[in-house]
């Protein structure tokens, strides 16, 4: 299994979103942030004072996927999430050991599989 972290563009959301569905997503996390980095939109960043510098507005989608659905769902992010602009966004792809399901506690061990 492997976790998929994507930072995008605030604007790209609704529709990377709606074709994750398409392929298969049944859920994911969104969690609305702001990016302090040298590969801000210089077009679209705002100054902060709590930040003392400038930032651009982001949303970050957390998703799990089985190994094999990586590839296409990486490529549905990049494909959908992308304007050709500083700015675009990073995807991350992080192994997952194990999943605990709070309710039952009940556990899946990834590396015995």
């Amino acid at each position: 299994m492997k976790k998929i972290i994507v930072y995008i563009r605030k604007e790209k959301t609704d529709i990377v979103i709606a074709k994750l569905e398409e392929a298969g997503v049944k859920g994911m996390t969104l969690i609305d942030a702001s990016a302090i980095a040298e590969w801000a939109d210089k077009d679209s960043f705002s100054y902060s004072i709590e930040y003392v510098q400038k930032y651009s507005r982001v949303v970050k989608i957390e998703l799990v996927s089985n190994d094999s659905n990586v590839d296409k769902l990486v490529n549905v992010i990049s494909s959908y999430g992308k304007t050709g602009r500083s700015g675009d966004g990073w995807i991350f792809v992080a192994p997952i050991d194990k999943a605990v399901r709070i309710k039952t506690g009940a556990v899946n061990d990834f590396n015995n599989l």
